[in-house]
C-alpha cells in the first residue's frame, strides 16, 4: 500500500464482514472509524457499505454506533476467514512463500477460490493448523491468550527471554516492518527494556531493535523455558 486509500470497489462485502468478525473475536467493540482504519477506506465508503450490509441482513448497528454481525453475517465472515487461512497455509506450506508477503496475496485470492478448491485445501492441509503468522482461523481475546501464558511484547518483562508465538496480521505494512526489524514467527528475543516513551528495546540473534507501541502490541510472546 502506498498510503493512498483503497478504492471502495476493491473492498468487498466479505472484507468488511471478516474485519468485523476479527474485531469481535478479539473482544473489541467495532465502530465504523475502526473499519475505515483497518480496511484503509474513507468514512463515507464505510457508511455506504454498512448501509448495504444492514439492508441485506448481515450486520446490525446499535444506537451508540457499534457494529455487530447477525448470524448470517457471522457465517459468511467465517467462511471468508477460513478461506484466507487455508490460502495463507497453502502459499507457505506448498509454495514456500515468505510469511511477510503472504497476507496481501491471500486477501486477493480468497475471493477467487471455488468451494471445490476450498474442499481440496481442507483435505490437504486440515483445518486445525496455524497460519504462517502463528494464528488460528480467528484471532483470540487477549485475556484468553494471557491465560495460556502468552504476553504481548508491549507488556513483556525486561531482562527476560521469549519466543514469538504469533503476529497480528491485519496490517501487511506492519508485517514487512517487523520482518525488516528481524522479528518473525518462532523467533527468539530478549526484552532489554520497556522505555519511558512506550518503545521497547529488544535483542535478537540478528542484533538490537527498538519497536514502537503499535508494533510491540502486535507481537505475542511466550517465555523461553
Amino acid at each position: 500500500m502506498n498510503g493512498t486509500m483503497k478504492d471502495a470497489i476493491q473492498v468487498s462485502k466479505e472484507n468488511y464482514l471478516k474485519a468485523i468478525l476479527e474485531g469481535e473475536s478479539e473482544g473489541r467493540q467495532v465502530i465504523p472509524a475502526m473499519l475505515a482504519h483497518w480496511l484503509e477506506v474513507s468514512a463515507p465508503a464505510v457508511t455506504m457499505a454498512l448501509k448495504r450490509l444492514r439492508r441485506d441482513g448481515y450486520v446490525e448497528m446499535s444506537e451508540d454506533g457499534i457494529v455487530r454481525l447477525t448470524q448470517t453475517g457471522k457465517e459468511t465472515a467465517y467462511r471468508t476467514a477460513l478461506r484466507h487461512h487455508l490460502i495463507e497455509r497453502m502459499l507457505k506450506e506448498i509454495f514456500g512463500m515468505a510469511w511477510y508477503e503472504i497476507h496481501d496475496e491471500a486477501e486477493r485470492l480468497e475471493h477467487a477460490v471455488s468451494p471445490a478448491f476450498e474442499a481440496k485445501l481442507k483435505e490437504k492441509l486440515g483445518e486445525g493448523g496455524a497460519c504462517p503468522h502463528g494464528n488460528a482461523v480467528l484471532p483470540e481475546k487477549p485475556a484468553e491468550r494471557k491465560k495460556r501464558g502468552e504476553v504481548p511484547l508491549s507488556e513483556a518483562t525486561a531482562g527476560e527471554r521469549y519466543r514469538v508465538t504469533s503476529l497480528q496480521e491485519r496490517d501487511s505494512q506492519l508485517l514487512l516492518f517487523l520482518h525488516r526489524m528481524g522479528v518473525g514467527p518462532d523467533q527468539t528475543l530478549k526484552v532489554v527494556s520497556q522505555n519511558y516513551d512506550q518503545t521497547v528495546s529488544i535483542e535478537l540473534p540478528s542484533g538490537s531493535s527498538i519497536l514502537g507501541r503499535p508494533a510491540a502490541e502486535a507481537v505475542w510472546l511466550r517465555p523461553e523455558a
